[in-house]
């Protein structure tokens, strides 16, 4: 499928209209499809006539589920830099979103994961339904939240980021809106005409007549183990805190982070707790450029891939394999400056950041 077919554009009334359109793989993101969406930002940009962009997905089973893992994967296996030229231009994408000067509307319908949540949750008008499913999976594939996840991950109240990137446990509609990730919750069945008047209307008059009171979501409900266990220092101590809490669903975060990357997660929680230290997004996403093709060159992300998506035997040989085998020095490697690889993403100067 070319760059073309794979995201649909069209202008309606006064909005500009992007479809992803890969519904057989989850509308998971390429290389050409990050530059068609960054191409059309910029001619809608310049449009008067284009007042409103709105994001979807084509099929019913997500807006999208994230980057096309198998092309990483291959490209890791063979030492290949198309992964970093993509990075460069997503990241860049997903600030570009976060800036927009017209509303964005992000109907994040379905399964939005990784690279989905980049180039929906950085929008200034996010939309979820109660099929919505809103996960940073990364850690159980070697890698490491990125597209802006550890920004907005830090951003959530108390320790509920750091519960989510290092479990990449997966959220509703209510724990989306709890955890700062969606704005408005409106039922699946309400989308076309919401679509529709967005088309017509301005975004303030058209979403009082859809938004709904969300379900409830799960998560508010444990704030007091999670936000004691995640405030520990390592993620060893985030272990024990959990196991021996005494509640059972913090003894299964506890398994869950046992299955995860130990590199992985180490470097997970050393870019949630520094982000904060850096500034505007443009900051996190430069720091989480480097960390992406750090992870590039590990065994970990290869093995987890092939673990979860190629093979699906759900088994990795993560190396190291424990961690207490991965030390200070494992970790930093991973924010090691590019020298002229860097990512560098231009910042307003008057801009507000919300730490």
């Amino acid at each position: 499928m070319s760059g073309e077919d794979s995201v649909l554009l069209h202008t309606e009334g006064h909005a500009g209209r992007l479809t992803l359109n890969r519904p057989r793989a989850l509308n998971a993101l390429d290389h050409s499809m990050v530059r068609r969406i960054d191409r059309a930002l910029t001619a809608w940009e310049r449009d008067p006539a284009v007042r409103t962009v709105v994001l979807t997905g084509a099929g019913e089973r997500g807006l999208c589920a994230g980057g096309d893992i198998r092309s990483i994967h291959e490209d890791a296996r063979t030492g290949g830099s198309a992964s970093a030229d993509f990075w460069r231009d997503e990241y860049g994408l997903n600030a570009r979103i976060a800036r927009y000067p017209k509303p964005y509307v992000a109907v994040m319908d379905g399964i939005v994961m990784g690279g989905g949540v980049g180039i929906s949750a950085h929008g200034s008008v996010r939309v979820v339904t109660e099929r919505s499913t809103v996960a940073m999976p990364e850690t159980g594939i070697g890698f490491v939240p990125d597209v802006g996840g550890t920004y907005l991950l830090a951003l959530a109240p108390g320790e509920l980021g750091t519960h989510l990137a290092l479990t990449g446990a997966r959220i509703g509609a209510g724990d989306a809106l709890l955890c700062g990730l969606a704005d408005h919750f409106v039922p699946s069945h309400l989308l076309p005409a919401l679509v529709a008047d967005l088309a017509r209307e301005a975004v303030p008059a058209v979403l009082p007549r859809y938004v709904h009171e969300p379900p409830k979501g799960e998560l508010a409900g444990h704030r007091e183990w999670i936000d004691h266990c995640y405030a520990a220092d390592t993620v060893e101590e985030i272990i024990d805190r959990l196991l021996g809490s005494g509640v059972p669903a913090a003894k299964d975060a506890a398994s869950a982070l046992l299955t995860k990357s130990p590199t992985a997660l180490k470097v997970t929680l050393a870019a949630l707790r520094g982000a904060p230290g850096l500034g505007p997004l443009e900051r996190v996403l430069e720091q989480e450029y480097r960390v992406s093709c750090a992870a590039l060159t590990t065994p970990d992300l290869v093995e987890g891939i092939r673990a979860q998506v190629i093979d699906k035997d759900r088994e990795p040989r993560w190396s190291p394999a424990t961690l207490v085998e991965v030390g200070d020095d494992d970790v930093a490697r991973f924010f090691t400056p590019l020298g002229d690889r860097e990512l560098s993403l231009p910042a307003e100067s008057q801009q507000e950041v919300p730490w």
